[in-house]
Formats: C-alpha cells, structure tokens, sequence
C-alpha cells in the first residue's frame, strides 16, 4: 500500500506527459520528466522510471503485478501512455499488423487510484482496437474498431459509437491503404483540448477498384486478396474531415473547399484550441499546398498559407501534432519554396517569418525550444551525406552547428521537451553506432559513449567516400568498397547498388554503408569492387532543384545520371569494363532494369528485385507526385518505365519478385516477363510465393533469397582481379 502510493505521488509530481493526448503513429515514444533528466519505459514487464544519466538508477512505477489481469499472465506492454494528470496508464498490446505496422491490438487502463485493470472495447473482436488515447480530461478513452469510432466512459464502462456506418471500405478514424502507405497517415483522430468533441477523417474507398492477390499457398484451393489500390490515373478516395459530439454522437461534416476526391488532407489538427481545426490540404497534382483554418462552430474556412511548385510539395513531415509558438498565434513551418527548405514561423494571420537564413537545407525539425528562443533542426550544409544538429534563434538568424565538429558522420537526438537533455545517437561508415546522453546546448557528454558489444564482434567494411562528375557537369557523392588486398595494377568487377527515386538515399555516411546483407560471404574477400552513387532525384540536402529536377523523369534523368557517373568510373584503371553488375529493390529494381536496358554497353549483369517495371501500374499518390496526371502526362510515365526499353536487353537478367507483394504488385513481374517474351530475350526468374515486397516471410526465405543473389552474381559477374 505505501509503496503504491509512493509510486503514485511520484508519477504526479514528476512526468508531463508529453504524448497522452496524441498516442504515437506506431512504435513506443520516449516520456521524459518535467526535469529532463528521467523517462520511461518499460523493463521486464514494468514500467519503470530512468534516471537519463544513469539507467541503473531505476524505480518501479507500474509493476507487472499491477499489469496482471486476474487468474491471467502480465501483459505485454508493446506502447503505453498516460492521462494528463497520470493518473491512469493506457497498455497497448497483443498487437497485430496492419499492413506495414501493428496498428491494432488490445487496450487496458490501469487506474493508479482505485488501483484497477480493465480491459477496454469488451465485446469487441481480439486486437481490433486501434489508436486508443485518453481524453484531455482523463475521463475517457477513445479508439477506432473495425472502421468504426467509440468512445468509453472509464467510470462506468460505457461504450458509445461515435460512428455506424464503417465497413471495410468506409473508413472512420483510419485510412485506407495509399494513405498510409504514401502520407504516412494511420491515426485518423483527435481529441479536442476541451474532451466535448472528436474530430476524424473519413475515407470513403467504395469506388476503388480492388487489385486482387492470388493466394496459392495457404489452402487447397487457390483464393484472392482484395486491397483497395487507386493505380495511376484512378481518382483517389473521397476524403472528409469531421467533428464529431461525444454526447450526442452526432457529427457535423466541415466545409473544406474544393473536389473531396481530387485533394488529398495529409494533416490535420486542432489548432491549439477547442473550436477551430488547422488542416494541410495537398490538391490531386500535389503541387499545390493550402493550410486552412476551420471554425467548427461556424463551419467556415479560411486559407492562412498556401504555396505552389513547378514539381510537388511534400506533406507537412511530422504526421501527427503540429509546433505551435506565442500561445497558439504563430506555427512552425518548413517550405523549400526560396530554393532550400527552410524553417518558417507562420502566424494565423497569414504573415510569416523566415528563421533559418543560410543557404543550406534544413533536414528535419528536432525540437522549438521556446523558453530559450531556440529552434533545433538536423542539417549538413558541406556533405550530403552526413547529418548534424543545428541551432537557430527563434526569432530568426544565421544557424549554428551544435554537434561536435570532430564527429563527422550521422547524428540523430531525441530532445528531452525543456531542450535540457538529449539522447544522441551517432555512426558513421567507419565508426560502430555510440549513444550518449548530452546536455544542450552545449553538446556535453554526460554519459554513454562506449561502443556495445555486439559491435566490438563486427568487422567494418574499409568505405571511401569520393564525387564523381559527369560528363554533363553533375557532381555526385558515391561511396566504394574496394577488395581485400587490393592491388591497383589489377582489374577488378565492379558491383553498382542503386535506388535513384525520391524516397530514399543510398550514398550516406553511417554504419551500415558498404554492406550487402544479400551476399552470401564478403564481397571484398571475393574481389568485386562494391559501389554507389547518388544523382539527382536523391532527397539528399542540396536543395531543390537537385531534388526536383526529377519531376516527369524516373527513369530518364536519374538513369542518365547513373550511367554517366558509371562511364567516369570504368575508365579508373583497376575497373575491368566487362564485368559491370547492377542490382536494387522496388525503385532500385526499376533503376537496375532501366540500366541494364538502356545502357547495355556498360552494365552486362543486373538482379532487380521488387520492381515496378510500369510506372501506370504503381499507386496514384506516389507515382502522380513525380511524374504528373493522366492523360497529358502519360507520355512521361510510358518513357520512364523499364518495360518500354525490354526489347534492348543484351545482359544477364535476375528477376526476383514476391506473388504477395501489396505495394508493387507481381504484375509488374509478369508484365516484363512478356514483354522479354515478346522480344526473345533470355532471361532467370525467382518468384516467391505469396511473400510481400520484404520477402522476408516463410522459413528460410531470407537465405534463399541471398543463395540466388549471390549464385546468380558470382557466375554472370566472375569476382576476383585479373
């Protein structure tokens, strides 16, 4: 009983529950205390409070008897998340994936007070439960379930629904597939601060055309996977936002302007207050940007910032909360519309104010550290291949760089919300990952650093970093792994790692860079030279035109950048010409196949995994945002795709593909695969029967998958100098 209250009394006094009333997207978020020097987090089934300084210093605050249901076992605490006040704790778990994440799953609330379990959504199917969070108040929970919105009221049990009319294509506090996949959007509701309303998306899916995955694995008779796929050219789904009455239950639907079918709404939020909603709203070319503020008592609209790009303008970042300063006049905001994304201070009356004045990208908001007028943010202004951490006065400025200077490589922090603390992660291409606790602004260790030991057992590869310039006068970064005993008068195969798309960058400076977890042995003991280069399109930190120049061009101008840099390094004289391999997944299967064919006078090997092979294939919200609307644009997804260039293959080709893959489907594969029929190209294929676009389910599925790629490399690619 004492130590229970004790407990208790500690909870209250110390935590500011940073994330009761928006629960995380997915993953556990870090809890820090008012002090910024202790979090929370869960150890042997406890949730227990941690000294940041020095975790052996630990108390229990809710133990894993108190997390027992009775005649049960404890539960599982995969998230949790407290009341405001932190009275009462919200246990996710025995979760289940939705499509990448595990989205759903069971909720209980323990009551530190009355000292109570209880299970939430009783009568509810197992693990239905999605995004259960606590009213501002603490008095209730609410949470989606089978596309339906409830809330329960946690004195009495109650379970009222909010909502009635979701089925699996109407969908209520959640989203469909695209827009999670592409918008990164999975909670789909917000408390309002007062805990009287709730506002919510609703995603009307009804006339999306299902893609249907043939599942010949699991049963006798072969049967079909629906999921709702808008490909290019198909509308998007109907989308809305409203608010909904707890106590009446009745939802009132808000005036967004314009075709709810022909926009999409990335974001959305209370803005700092009970009675308006602050929304980012993309138009279907996504190269139009509106932020609009929603009175939801008037049900009127009022745009307070908007922009537009010859190219695409990327939804705001961070999926849920929104970074208000000056008690909710002013909020933070990132464009890259001046040349390089930069850091705005946005008021409601529509002015703005420009804080970060270099000419340098700002890679990622970290923390608005408004008592101490500060703002940190990641950024590398000289190598695009690393990440610091910055600062910039709130009030605007010229930015300085907070990470140590001899620490060149990648940083990432997790800032404690008084800006006090931060837990700093750090690696480079030759230096195993270090965590550290440090102080800001200073940047002073105050303790970790030493490296773990399962690093200690691994060998680094020996990474360069070096640029390369093409004949057409673009300056890329490109990292190599040169064999083992290399010896310069010798000639060695060189093996080329792509991806090429907007998503993602393959030249980076962490650990990690120069390993192929698909090569069955070391690539450098074997002899291959191991490289990357990286060309426009990358959404590296060079500003957008580097970023931009991309627009109507996968497959074109990010190719022709590959290529090029190629041809540069095949005159080095220890590279032997003739054996030239390429290889890359989903959009780096595409860049691989893309080389492979249209420039079959340099690589003469390729293995292209998870490749879209037709860009008209691939989901409306990704492949739109890059290369335009059907019909005028058509022509430029046609010209980008590995499909139109199938008849110029001369090389050795691996195809390997998984028949259950949700997000490029096998189509892709067996379109190809016709059109090298078509053509009497030769050709290998490893298809893996109903695996997703990880290809990792099934026993020995991952090992298979190198024993191909490393078979297939070894005899159409020779290693080894000569």
């Amino acid at each position: 009983m004492k130590k229970q209250f004790k407990l208790k009394v500690i909870i209250s006094a110390v935590f500011v529950c940073v994330f009761s009333s928006v629960f995380a997207q997915f993953g556990q978020q870090t809890y820090w205390s008012a002090d910024g020097n202790k979090i929370m987090e869960v150890k042997e089934g406890n949730i227990e409070l941690v000294d940041a300084l020095d975790p052996a210093k630990t108390a229990v605050l809710i133990s894993k008897e108190m997390l027992t249901p009775n005649e049960g076992k404890p539960l599982d605490v995969v998230r949790f998340s407290f009341s405001n006040g932190n009275q009462k704790v919200l246990i996710n778990t025995n979760t289940k994936k939705v499509w990448r994440y595990d989205t759903r799953g069971d909720f209980w609330v323990y009551d530190l007070g009355a000292k109570t379990l209880k299970k939430l959504g009783l009568g509810k199917p197992e693990s239905s439960l999605m995004f259960a969070k606590f009213s501002p108040d603490g008095n209730k929970v609410a949470y989606v379930s089978e596309h339906n919105l409830y809330v329960e009221d946690l004195a009495s049990g109650t379970i009222k629904p909010l909502t009635t009319d979701g089925t699996s294509r109407l969908i209520n506090g959640t989203f469909d597939w695209v827009y999670e996949e592409e918008l990164d959007c999975r909670d789909g509701f917000r408390w309002s601060p007062d805990s009287k309303t709730i506002a919510y998306w609703q995603i009307d899916a009804r006339k999306i055309k299902n893609y249907l995955m043939l599942n010949t694995t699991d049963s006798l008779y072969p049967f079909t996977v629906p999921v709702e796929y808008p490909v290019v050219g198909e509308d998007p789904s109907h989308c809305k936002v409203g608010v909904v009455d707890i106590t009446t239950a009745q939802t009132k639907w808000m005036n967004v302007p314009g075709d709810a079918v022909q926009h999409y709404i990335p974001r959305m939020e209370w803005a700092n207050n009970a009675s308006e909603l602050i929304i980012q709203q993309l138009n279907r070319k996504q190269n139009e940007s509106k932020v609009l503020l929603l009175n939801v008592a008037s049900n009127t609209v009022k745009t307070i910032y908007s922009e537009t790009d010859k190219a695409w303008i990327d939804a705001k970042s961070e999926a849920t909360g929104w970074t208000w300063i000056e008690s909710g006049k002013k909020f933070i905001w990132l464009s890259e519309k001046d040349g390089w994304r930069h850091i705005y201070a946005i008021g409601l009356d529509g002015k703005e104010t420009l804080i970060t004045k270099d000419n340098f990208d700002a890679i990622e908001l970290n923390l608005v550290d408004e008592k101490n007028g500060l703002v940190y943010f990641m950024a590398s202004p000289n190598n695009a291949t690393q990440k610091y951490l910055y600062k910039v006065n709130l009030k605007g400025g010229n930015a300085t760089r907070v990470t140590p200077i001899d620490e060149s490589g990648t940083h990432s922090y997790d800032i404690s919300p008084n800006g006090k603390l931060a837990f700093h992660n750090y690696s480079s291409a030759v230096v195993f990952p270090l965590s550290d606790v440090v102080s800001l602004p200073l940047h002073k260790k105050l303790s970790g650093g030493e490296p773990n030991e399962r690093a200690k057992l691994m060998t680094l590869s020996q990474v360069e970093f070096f640029k390369v310039k093409t004949g057409d006068g673009i300056e890329m970064d490109g990292w190599m792994v040169k064999p083992k005993d290399f010896d310069p008068k010798k000639k060695y195969p060189i093996v080329f790692y792509v991806y090429g798309e907007p998503a993602s960058q393959t030249v980076v400076d962490r650990f990690g860079t120069g390993f192929n977890r698909l090569y069955q042995g070391n690539m450098a003991t074997d002899g291959y030279i191991y490289i990357s280069v990286e060309g426009r399109g990358a959404p590296a930190p060079k500003g957008r035109e580097w970023r931009k120049s991309i627009y109507h061009n996968i497959g074109k101008i990010n190719i022709k950048d590959q290529a090029m840099a190629a041809k540069e390094i095949l005159k080095w004289d220890y590279v032997d010409a003739s054996r030239v391999a390429v290889w890359g997944w989903s959009g780096g299967g595409s860049s691989t196949l893309n080389l492979l064919m249209q420039y079959p006078d340099i690589y003469q090997t390729g293995i292209s995994i998870a490749a879209v092979d037709n860009q008209l294939n691939y989901d409306n919200i990704y492949q739109e945002r890059y290369m335009g609307l059907l019909p005028e644009d058509k022509h430029y997804f046609e010209e980008g795709s590995p499909l139109a260039y199938a008849k110029y293959l001369r090389g050795n080709l691996l195809l390997i593909h998984g028949t259950g893959d949700d997000n490029v489907h096998y189509n892709n594969a067996e379109q190809m695969i016709n059109a090298l029929i078509k053509n009497n190209k030769p050709f290998q294929l490893m298809s893996y029967p109903n695996r997703t676009h990880s290809i990792s389910e099934g026993a020995g599925t991952s090992k298979h998958l190198a024993t191909v790629f490393t078979k297939f490399l070894k005899e159409n690619c020779l290693p080894g100098g000569r």
